[in-house]
C-alpha cells in the first residue's frame, strides 16, 4: 500500500509540474505575442508616417513647346540627280517634361490639418515623385524597376514601340546617388536611370531619375536639387522626363499623379 501511495504521490506531482510549466509557457507566449503585435503597430504607424505625400499646392508657371519647322527650299536643274544629307530634331511626342522648383516645410498637425508648429526649410532635399497611376502607390513594396520585366510592360502599356527612344531604350542602368523613399533604402548604381540636360548639354552628374516598381505600377522618382543651374540656363530643384501614350493618332494627354518627400 504504501509504494501504491507513493507512486501515486508522485503522479500527481508530476502533473502539479506540469501545470506549472505549461502556465510559464502559456504566459511567456502571451508576452511575446503582445511585443509583436506592438511592434506591428508601431512599425505601420512609422511606416505611414514616412509616405511621400501630395502637394498642397501646384502652380503651372509655364508650358513649353518647339515650334514647327518650316520646309527646307532646295532647287535642282532638271536632268540632275541631286543626293541630299537631311538634318531633322523633330519634337517627340512619346515623351513629356517636368520642371520647377519645391518650397516647403516640415509640420506637425492633426488630421484636421491644424498646425501646432512648423519649420520652414532653408534648404530643400528629397525627392519628387510622378506616377500615371491614381490608385494607391504601396511605398512599403518600392524597389527598383527591371529594364526586361515591369519598363518592358510599360512599354507595352503606353505604346511605346520604337527601340530608339522607349522607355527601356530611355532608362538605362547606370550611376545614381543612393536614397531613400518611405524609409526604404535604395543602393546607388541600382535602377534604371537617367540625368536630364543642363544648359542645352547631356551631363552624368545631376538630376538624376530613376524609374521604381512597387510591384504593380511604375513610379519616376528624381532626386532634388537646390536651385541649379537646368537644361534652359535657369535654375531649378527638379527635372523629369515622363512618357505619354505614343500610340498612333493620341492627341489627349495622360495625367500624372505627383508626390513629394522632404529629408
Amino acid at each position: 500500500m504504501k509504494e501504491v501511495r507513493r507512486e501515486w504521490s508522485l503522479e500527481k506531482e508530476t502533473d502539479k509540474m506540469s501545470k506549472k510549466e505549461k502556465k510559464k509557457v502559456l504566459f511567456v507566449g502571451v508576452i511575446i505575442l503582445t511585443i509583436l503585435v506592438c511592434t506591428f503597430l508601431f512599425s505601420t504607424v512609422f511606416l505611414s508616417a514616412l509616405n511621400p505625400g501630395g502637394p498642397s499646392n501646384v502652380v503651372s508657371v509655364s508650358n513649353k513647346t518647339k515650334g514647327t519647322t518650316s520646309a527646307a527650299f532646295f532647287n535642282l536643274s532638271g536632268g540632275y540627280i541631286a543626293a541630299l544629307n537631311l538634318t531633322a530634331n523633330i519634337q517627340d511626342v512619346r515623351w513629356k517634361a517636368f520642371v520647377g522648383w519645391v518650397n516647403g516645410k516640415f509640420t506637425l498637425s492633426d488630421s484636421g490639418g491644424s498646425t501646432i508648429y512648423d519649420w520652414t526649410l532653408s534648404v530643400t532635399t528629397g525627392r519628387v515623385y510622378a506616377t500615371r497611376v491614381a490608385s494607391a502607390i504601396s511605398w512599403a513594396s518600392m524597389q527598383c524597376a527591371n529594364r526586361t520585366t515591369s519598363l518592358n510592360a510599360e512599354n507595352l502599356a503606353m505604346f511605346h514601340n520604337s527601340s530608339s527612344d522607349n522607355i527601356t531604350k530611355t532608362f538605362q542602368y547606370g550611376t545614381h546617388n543612393a536614397f531613400w523613399v518611405a524609409g526604404i533604402p535604395i543602393s546607388a548604381n541600382s535602377c534604371p536611370t537617367l540625368k536630364t540636360y543642363i544648359n542645352n548639354v547631356s551631363q552624368g552628374t545631376s538630376f538624376q531619375e530613376m524609374a521604381l516598381y512597387d510591384s504593380t505600377n511604375i513610379i519616376y522618382a528624381t532626386l532634388l536639387e537646390n536651385r541649379i543651374v537646368g537644361y534652359d540656363g535657369q535654375a531649378y530643384d527638379f527635372q523629369m522626363l515622363v512618357p505619354e501614350n505614343g500610340s498612333q493618332g493620341f492627341t489627349g494627354a495622360t495625367p500624372y499623379y505627383l508626390y513629394v518627400e522632404l529629408d
